[in-house]
């Protein structure tokens, strides 16, 4: 059966989600949008071929007929439409980050809980089979017990005072980069490392979006249970350095490193093996990946629970900065 995806939120990532669902025509369709800007609603509508407008989501999951939702919206207004979506029985997809505050997550939870539906962080990333590929060596044993690790993603922010919108206020964005992009490599950190975060120190930097109140770049350590060390480098004010790894891990038997797109792994005393892989629209596959959880009855790589690790990590970072000092999770 095709499942009827209602769209929450049609601003400009929600053109990518749409593309996602219209490449697994046969498992899913987007059969309603909904939007404040009836032209945004309008925009989405066109795109994903035939679907109904609305103008409030809650209106859309008494009337829209759909089975899961798609949630685009601003990060403060995560939270309230996950647990409404959970509440009428849909399945869910929601754009990072999962919500803002540890109390969210914990209604999150307990709304999921109650109702049974699918809850899928929408940690596009994860599509990469670089890191596919690269999870499956350290759970291999390849590299031996891991050491370090780090992930990156930073980039040229052009956003201005009259672009940035509802991002450059902490109250709707949660922060600053991190809680934004940042998201991106703390969930791949995580990912990676296959080990509870135990501690995180961070350090939080405005080096030229000096209108955002919250900050444009950040580095994070984080520690894990059994003992590696991660760093999380990741920023809007500036183009990485040439030859920036995406993510690297090195352990006591060797170590490996990608650009998303290819990765090298180096076995101690011996050659470097490369592997290179096709290139992936990674947030058309995410939602292609989650109608096919929802086909197959599967669990996503990341439901709220890694959501709301990550969301810790995160919390404890901008603590830090604040405190200057470790904060123990």
């Amino acid at each position: 059966m095709t499942v009827s995806v209602g769209l929450i939120g049609c601003g400009n990532i929600s053109r990518a989600h749409v593309r996602g669902y219209r490449s697994v025509p046969d498992l899913a369709a987007v059969t309603a949008v909904a939007d404040l800007d009836p032209s945004l609603a309008a925009e989405r509508a066109r795109q994903a071929g035939t679907a109904r407008e609305f103008a409030s989501y809650r209106r859309m999951l008494d009337e829209g007929a759909v089975d899961a939702v798609d949630i685009c919206l601003p990060h403060h207004l995560h939270a309230e439409a996950i647990i409404a979506a959970a509440e009428a029985g849909k399945h869910i997809l929601c754009e990072k980050p999962l919500c803002l505050t540890l109390d969210e997550a914990d209604r999150i939870a307990a709304a999921v809980r109650a109702t049974g539906v699918t809850l899928m962080c929408a940690h596009n990333q994860l599509t990469l089979p670089a890191v596919a590929r690269a999870r499956a060596v350290v759970d291999s044993g390849v590299l031996g017990r891991v050491y370090e690790l780090r992930t990156t993603d930073s980039f040229f922010n052009d956003f201005d005072p009259a672009t940035m919108g509802w991002r450059a206020h902490a109250a709707t964005s949660g922060g600053g980069e991190l809680i934004d992009t940042g998201y991106h490599p703390t969930y791949l950190l995580l990912y990676l490392a296959a080990a509870r975060p135990t501690a995180v120190t961070a350090m939080l930097s405005t080096h030229r979006l000096a209108f955002m109140e919250g900050e444009d770049s950040a580095r994070v350590l984080v520690r894990f249970a059994d003992g590696a060390v991660g760093e999380v480098v990741t920023s809007w004010a500036y183009e990485a350095a040439p030859f920036t790894e995406k993510f690297s891990l090195v352990g006591e038997h060797g170590s490996l490193w990608s650009d998303g797109q290819r990765l090298w792994h180096k076995p101690r005393g011996e050659a470097v093996v490369q592997t290179s892989f096709e290139a992936v629209d990674s947030v058309p596959a995410v939602c292609a990946d989650f109608v096919r959880r929802i086909h197959d009855r599967s669990r996503p790589v990341h439901t709220h629970e890694e959501g709301t690790d990550v969301l810790k990590v995160i919390l404890a970072a901008y603590r830090s900065a604040h405190d200057k000092r470790e904060i123990t999770l």
